[in-house]
C-alpha cells in the first residue's frame, strides 16, 4: 500500500469478496477462425490455473470468436452483452481477459459489467506479488505494479468531479481543476517518486547480483541454467540432483527467485546449477523488464537446460514461448540441451517423437522418479567437452604455479621439460584456455 491508501494489493492467499467467500471469475479469451478454437480453449485452461493460483475460483470459461477488435470495448457490442448476461446469471465478482486490454477498454468494460475487470497482465503481476519471497523479487514486482497502474489512475477516481469550474472574471478567474483531477496529479507524482525510489533500490540489488555472478565466473566452473515454462519441473529437477530443498508446488510460478547449487557429475566434473524463474506465454513486458536481472542468469550461464513438460498438451507452444523469451534476452544462441520431463505421465508417445524431432540434442527424464538421469548427465558431460579445446603450452619454471592450476582445472595430456620451460599439452575449457593464451605455442 502507498499514497493515501487507495491503491492496495490483494491478499496473499484466497481473495474474499464482500460476503467473505472466495471471489469467482468469468474467464474470457478470443480466437479468429474455427481452426484456432482448440488453442483458445487450452489458453483458457492455463488462465484458469493462473486464477486458481491467485486465489479465486473459476465460474465459467468463454472462448469468443471475433472478426475484429473493438477499440472501446475490445469485444463487439453483441458479445459484450452476452457476457454481461452470463456474469449476472453466475453472479461472478470479476471478469478476466486472457489478453492485455488498454486502460480505456478496461474502464469502459467495468462500466458495462458493473464488476471488476482484469487482464492477463494484471493477473500475472498479482500472482508474482503473492509468490515473491526475497527482497529483490518484491522490489521488481512493486516496480511492475506501479508501471501498470500509472496509465490506469483515472479509473480509480471516476467517482469524483473532473471539472469543478471554468475560466471567468471572478477571483482566481483562471481554470480551476476538479477534485478528481487534482487527486490524479497527486497520485501521479506519488507513483513517479515511488518508481524512482524502487529503481535506486533495484540498482543496488543488481550490483550485488553482478558481484555474485562475477564470483561464479571467476570460479571457472561450468554453469548450467535450468530454464523453461512455469511448472515444467525445474525446481524438482534441481532438488533431485542436488538436494537443494527448493520449494516445490504444483502451481504456476511456485518459484520466483533463483537458486544456485554445486553438483558433481559422474566423471567428477564440478558444475553450478541455477534454477531460474519460470517463463509463460505472453509474459508481460513489464515483468520481463522488472525481472531482467533475474532472467539474465540464463544469459550468463555457459549451457542451458531447457526443461519441457512432455506430458502437457501444449508442450510445443510452451517450448516456443521459452525460445521467444530467450531470444528477447539475447540468449538464443547459447548451447541448449532440451530436457523432456514428466515422461512418467506421458499418454501420447507420438507427441514425444514429434517433440524430439523438432528439438534436437535432447534427453527424456522424469525429475520425480529420476528416470533418465544417467543419460542427462552424459549429455551434460558431452556438452561441456564441446566447450573445451586442446592446447600446447610453454610455461616458464618461475610460473610453475600455473601448471598446478591447469592440472586442477583441466586435463594434462602430456608434460615435458625443455631447458627452463615446462611444455604441456592440455585439454582445457575455452575460458581457461583463454586465460593462458600468452603461454600457448602457435601452431606451425
Amino acid at each position: 500500500m502507498f499514497g493515501d491508501g487507495r491503491i492496495v494489493r490483494d491478499g496473499d492467499q484466497l481473495i474474499p469478496n464482500e460476503q467473505g467467500s472466495v471471489e469467482s471469475a468469468l474467464l474470457v479469451s478470443v480466437y479468429q477462425g474455427s481452426n484456432n478454437l482448440k488453442s483458445c480453449q487450452e489458453h483458457l485452461d492455463e488462465l484458469a490455473l493462473l486464477v486458481k493460483t491467485y486465489g479465486m475460483s473459476v465460474a465459467d470459461k468463454q472462448a469468443c470468436p471475433i472478426r475484429k477488435f473493438d477499440a472501446s470495448t475490445y469485444l463487439g457490442k453483441g458479445k459484450v452483452e452476452e457476457l454481461i448476461k452470463t456474469a449476472q446469471e453466475l453472479d461472478v465478482d470479476r471478469i478476466i481477459f486472457d489478453d492485455e486490454i488498454s486502460p480505456a477498454q478496461q474502464r469502459n468494460l467495468e462500466k458495462l459489467f458493473s464488476r471488476r475487470v482484469m487482464d492477463r497482465t494484471e493477473l500475472i503481476i498479482g500472482v508474482f506479488a503473492q509468490r515473491a519471497k526475497t527482497k529483490e523479487a518484491h522490489l521488481q514486482i512493486d516496480l511492475a505494479e506501479l508501471r501498470y497502474l500509472a496509465p490506469r489512475l483515472k479509473r480509480m477516481w471516476t467517482h469524483l468531479s473532473r471539472q469543478a469550474g471554468t475560466s471567468g472574471s471572478g477571483a482566481g478567474g483562471a481554470y480551476l481543476k476538479g477534485v478528481g483531477e487534482t487527486q490524479i496529479e497527486i497520485d501521479r507524482r506519488i507513483l513517479k517518486k515511488k518508481i524512482e525510489e524502487l529503481n535506486i533500490e533495484i540498482a543496488e540489488v543488481k550490483s550485488i547480483r553482478a558481484t555474485q555472478r562475477l564470483s561464479r565466473q571467476r570460479s571457472e566452473i561450468p554453469i548450467f541454467a535450468i530454464v523453461g515454462y512455469t511448472n515444467a519441473g525445474k525446481s524438482t529437477l534441481l532438488n533431485a540432483l542436488t538436494d537443494a530443498g527448493v520449494f516445490v508446488e504444483d502451481k504456476l510460478f511456485a518459484t520466483l527467485d533463483t537458486t544456485t547449487r554445486k553438483f558433481t557429475l559422474k566423471n567428477h566434473q564440478e558444475i553450478l546449477l541455477i534454477d531460474t524463474v519460470g517463463f509463460i506465454r505472453k509474459l508481460p513486458h513489464l515483468l520481463v523488464a522488472a525481472f531482467k536481472s533475474t532472467l539474465e542468469e540464463s544469459i550468463d550461464a555457459d549451457i542451458l537446460l531447457h526443461l519441457i513438460d512432455a506430458s502437457h498438451p501444449q508442450a510445443e507452444e510452451q517450448a516456443q514461448a521459452t525460445h521467444d523469451l530467450l531470444k528477447e534476452l539475447g540468449a538464443e544462441n547459447k548451447p541448449i540441451i532440451h530436457v523432456f520431463n514428466k515422461i512418467d505421465k506421458l499418454t501420447d508417445p507420438s507427441a514425444l517423437i514429434r517433440l524430439r524431432m523438432n528439438h534436437p540434442k535432447n534427453v527424456c527424464i522424469s525429475a520425480l522418479t529420476r528416470e533418465g538421469f544417467d543419460e542427462l548427465e552424459q549429455k551434460m558431460i558431452e556438452e561441456i567437452s564441446k566447450q573445451r579445446k586442446i592446447v600446447d603450452l610453454r610455461i616458464p619454471q618461475e610460473d610453475y604455479a600455473y601448471v598446478s592450476e591447469i592440472r586442477r582445472l583441466g586435463k594434462v595430456l602430456s608434460q615435458e621439460y625443455e631447458e627452463n620451460d615446462v611444455i604441456l599439452k592440455a585439454d582445457l575449457p575455452f575460458l581457461i584456455a583463454n586465460k593462458f593464451k600468452s603461454f600457448i605455442i602457435p601452431k606451425q
